[in-house]
């Protein structure tokens, strides 16, 4: 392979990873969003789609493309497949975490103060009010950045981990609907597995990025000192609240966003 060739094939593979990837995020966000929806409102099914979109498209490009790159780089280790598989999903995780906590530092703020704003103020502008007062560490733009990466790189550790390595050790089948299936029913126990491991951290990012009990005193500030605090005050119960429509949408999201990115990737290398 000559030099030039080598940086157009990595190019190609690089564009293959971030267009299927943001193809799985298109596609979950608009089979998904209805489940949404559903739960506020009777009609409308894909009323107030488009911001969702244009925020999960991205950021599911940065995890399948992270993922692929730290595959890649952890197959030269001498660590199991199966274990730099799970690694894999842990370092494509963090740095989603990374890329993505100061959009849901907004988010949050957003929609915690929705009811003080006379006029909603853009996301734009609300983050630069949040950076110009609080900043940009961990009391501003990155505040819960610990619990966010937590969140993140459990899912995608036991998310990548569980569906490849079980898929790699339940036979294929030869017709294309029973091969379908078994991917699909992959992907759901892996999306179903790993939301009921990481949601406590989820619980504890909504506390700490979410409006303080009582205003001008801080009560939640990291993430292991917020769910021991929730544990004790409330129980343990409390840091699986809202698992049940947590696993209804990233259950079978999980599997959906698997799939499209796995039948998107195989698509482009056969025509691109």
């Amino acid at each position: 392979m000559t030099s030039g060739t080598r940086p157009r094939s990595m190019l190609r593979e690089a564009s293959h990873q971030i267009i299927a990837g943001g193809s799985a995020g298109l596609v979950e966000i608009c089979l998904m969003h209805p489940l949404d929806v559903v739960k506020t409102r009777l009609f409308g099914f894909y009323k107030g789609i488009l911001p969702p979109i244009l925020a999960e498209t991205p950021k599911r490009a940065v995890k399948f493309f992270t993922f692929e790159q730290y595959k890649k780089l952890l197959a030269l280790t001498p660590l199991s497949p199966g274990l730099a598989l799970s690694a894999a999903g842990l370092g494509s995780g963090l740095t989603e975490a990374v890329v993505v906590n100061p959009f849901e530092v907004v988010k949050v703020s957003l929609q915690a103060n929705r009811d003080s704003f006379t006029e909603q103020p853009s996301a734009f502008a609300q983050a630069r009010r949040i950076a110009r007062s609080d900043g940009l560490g961990l009391k501003g733009l990155n505040k819960g950045l610990t619990s966010t990466l937590g969140r993140h790189g459990v899912f995608n550790m036991i998310y990548f981990g569980f569906y490849f390595n079980v898929k790699d050790a339940v036979p294929p089948s030869p017709d294309p609907t029973l091969e379908f299936l078994r991917k699909f029913a992959i992907g759901l126990l892996a999306g179903t597995i790993s939301s009921c491991v990481n949601i406590p951290f989820d619980v504890a990012k909504s506390r700490i990025q979410g409006p303080q009990p009582q205003p001008g005193q801080i009560k939640y500030r990291t993430c292991l000192q917020t769910m021991a605090l929730v544990h004790r005050e409330e129980g343990f119960l409390a840091l699986y609240k809202g698992l049940v429509p947590k696993i209804m949408r990233l259950g079978p999201g999980g599997a959906v966003m698997l799939l499209v990115y796995e039948y998107v990737s195989g698509w482009l290398q056969r025509h691109w």
